[in-house]
């Protein structure tokens, strides 16, 4: 089961690195900090006919079984500043999941309320999580995408939205959490002993593709892996300028359920990536059983990017459009662990 794929005709070249180490400082310094696991994969590595494979595991940080706090709290910092705060002030964002269960977390740490935005079909353990850190969950009679143009609706003075991803007029914030996703990418270089050659990346928004594009560019081949019915990122690619893929959004890769492009990560993306590819659900259910087997338990975003990169290796052409061969290092991104066990129970079943 291939995924369909596509050349980045807009890549442009030579292009380099442009983060910065800021953010990893400033989380060190955050009480809970440690470094996610770089899980060497030799068995992978064989499968798939590469040197090494690299899996950086998100499965948990500060508490969280998922990378989304780095870019919330870093951009927290810049939103709110120090306290005292506003009376009545709250953080306001759409999610799948991940994000909003970070925004929640970061508003319950500086004594804020927070609502966070649904869409329907979100799975009652994502919610359940979301109302755990002390947030009020809205759902949305409608896609993510949904979500996120009533989440800039309903900002005000009192009301602040800390989104991951942007529109016009609304752009700093997302811009601060693509930065706070570079903590994920300087770890990978301390740990991983020999610079990355090729990474797989899922994308939803696009935010954690864009810290990926400006960490590596230059110095690694970069695949982009989405939902076949949510490549908005593919489909824009192919039209040359952002462009909506229409919901409903249902693939199980929750996370990855998002019908636009984000505004500030769309140059990163479309001028870094070499591929980008669109996954059948039963790429990710592949994925998830693989790594199930090599005893770690990964969400379906994280079981999607894995499965993913195993039938592209597979592919001639998509191995030559990456440049892997025998000897390359590659990086696969495994974003989250198990967000609903009940569906995870399913897949392994």
């Amino acid at each position: 089961m291939s995924p369909d794929w596509i050349r980045n005709p807009l890549r442009q070249s030579p292009l380099r690195p442009s983060d910065d180490d800021a953010p990893v400082r400033f989380h060190r310094g955050l009480p809970g900090y440690a470094p996610t696991p770089l899980v060497e994969a030799p068995e992978l590595a064989t499968e798939w006919g590469v040197g090494r494979v690299l899996l950086k595991f998100e499965r948990e940080r500060f508490g969280l079984p998922a990378f989304k706090f780095l870019g919330v709290s870093w951009a927290a910092e810049r939103l709110l500043g120090e306290p005292p705060y506003e009376p009545g002030l709250e953080l306001i964002a759409a999610t799948d999941g991940n994000h909003g269960r970070a925004v929640a977390r970061a508003a319950w740490l500086r004594g804020l309320g927070a609502t966070i935005l649904v869409p329907a079909g979100t799975a009652d353990a994502r919610i359940e999580a979301i109302e755990g850190e002390g947030a009020s969950v809205q759902v949305v009679d409608g896609s993510y995408d949904d979500a996120v143009r009533l989440s800039a609706e309903l900002a005000d003075e009192r009301r602040l939205v800390l989104s991951d991803t942007s529109w016009p007029g609304y752009e700093d914030i997302p811009r601060r959490v693509i930065e706070g996703y570079a903590t994920i990418f300087h770890e990978v270089d301390e740990q991983a002993g020999a610079p990355v050659e090729v990474a797989f990346v899922p994308i939803g928004v696009g935010a954690l593709a864009a810290a990926a594009a400006r960490h590596l560019a230059g110095r690694a081949r970069l695949a982009g892996v989405e939902p076949v019915g949510a490549a908005c990122m593919l489909e824009s690619i192919r039209a040359g300028r952002i462009t909506e893929v229409p919901g409903p959004h249902r693939s199980i890769m929750a996370g990855l359920n998002a019908g636009l492009p984000s505004l500030v990560a769309w140059p990163h993306v479309s001028g870094a990536f070499d591929l980008f590819s669109a996954a059948e659900d039963g790429v990710a259910v592949e994925g998830t059983r693989r790594l199930a087997r090599l005893g770690l338990e990964v969400g379906e975003c994280s079981g999607g990017a894995a499965g993913a990169a195993a039938a592209l290796l597979a592919d001639e052409e998509a191995r030559e459009a990456l440049g892997a061969g025998a000897d390359s290092v590659v990086l696969v991104l495994l974003t989250e662990g198990v967000t609903d066990p009940q569906a995870y129970a399913q897949i392994l079943a």
